[in-house]
């Protein structure tokens, strides 16, 4: 019989991490997947860059000689729902292994761990 487990954590990295200690731990895990919001992965590059903004000097002359203003970016940028990195992971395994990847899914920081009982 195959049971699912699932359990939130904290960012991708750490779910990656838990599937990884799952797959090498556990020996009869048919599937595994991870979900999380893909556009939180633009307010991590943003931290620590630049955003450039070209700027005519002015419209009516055909030199085409522009300025260029630089501001520093900010994760501020993309609004704060995109910017949680939570990821939800789920393996399915036989009902025996619900216990072992259960307890890796907690050593790890699981959050909200649900397994059939």
């Amino acid at each position: 019989m195959i049971a699912r487990v699932s359990a939130d954590f904290e960012t991708p990295e750490l779910a990656e991490l838990a599937i990884g200690k799952v797959r090498g731990k556990v020996g009869s895990i048919y599937s595994s997947g991870l979900m999380y919001n893909r556009r939180s992965d633009e307010a991590v590059k943003l931290a620590g860059g630049c955003i450039y903004t070209v700027i005519p000097t002015a419209v009516t002359t055909h030199n085409y000689i522009t300025a260029v203003m630089e501001s520093p970016a900010s994760a501020d940028l993309v609004p704060e729902p995109s910017r949680s990195r939570k990821a939800h992971i789920y393996v399915i395994c036989d009902k025996s292994d619900v216990p072992a990847v259960r307890a890796v899914f907690n050593s790890l920081g699981g959050l909200s761990v649900t397994s059939p009982e």
